[in-house]
């Protein structure tokens, strides 16, 4: 998953405004404790923390297109 298409991805789940906050604030314990902007800092795999987020903000599975899966409408 490429860094734009993790945004496209926020965006599309959350809405921007709503999205970039969950982004800079949310605490990922799935991630050592780091925000996904942090995340995204240190060089972690944008889909790891794109799954980090859906799981701990309770995405279905199956709006997880954002992972490579085909959004289902």
């Amino acid at each position: 998953m490429r860094l734009s298409e993790f945004w496209i991805a926020v965006r599309d789940e959350f809405g921007m405004s709503y999205g970039q906050m969950l982004a800079h604030d949310l605490v990922l314990g799935e991630l050592g404790d780091l925000t996904a902007q942090q995340a995204i800092s240190k060089g972690l795999p944008t889909r790891e923390i794109w799954l980090a987020l859906c799981r701990a903000t309770d995405v279905p599975e199956n709006r997880w297109y954002g992972a490579g899966q085909v959004r289902k409408a």
